[in-house]
């Protein structure tokens, strides 16, 4: 129902800075709970962060607290993740993706609430 482009991945140095986009196609992003997520070689796709459709309500996973900033134009159809002091552990591809249910059903850090994706951007942190 929704298609997602993510991008601005690349290749930056431990302690660095990197902002992640996705763009959205849907005439009604404003209404949507948008979430990112990560998968690194040989594990499984996990949480890094979710707002809804306000951003009266934001959530981190703990990996990550302090550092990532997810944020929201709605004007734009576009979410934001700015990812700063990046660590090495931090190398994933990562996705964003909208919430399947309504903010106050299910949950906001499962992939299974999720419904639509985009194709995935390459983090890279080299130490």
């Amino acid at each position: 129902q929704v298609q997602l482009v993510d991008s601005g991945g690349g290749l930056v140095q431990a302690g660095g800075s990197l902002r992640l986009s996705c763009a959205a196609s849907t005439r009604i992003f404003s209404t949507y709970t948008m979430g990112w997520f990560r998968q690194r070689p040989g594990k499984e796709r996990e949480f890094v962060a979710v707002i809804n459709w306000s951003s009266a309500s934001i959530y981190y996973a703990d990996s990550v607290k302090g550092r990532f900033t997810i944020s929201r134009d709605n004007a734009k159809n576009t979410v934001y993740l700015q990812m700063d002091s990046l660590k090495p552990e931090d190398t994933a591809v990562y996705y964003c993706a909208t919430k399947r249910t309504p903010w106050l059903s299910g949950t906001y850090y499962s992939v299974a609430d999720f419904s639509s994706w985009g194709q995935g951007t390459q983090v890279t942190v080299s130490s």
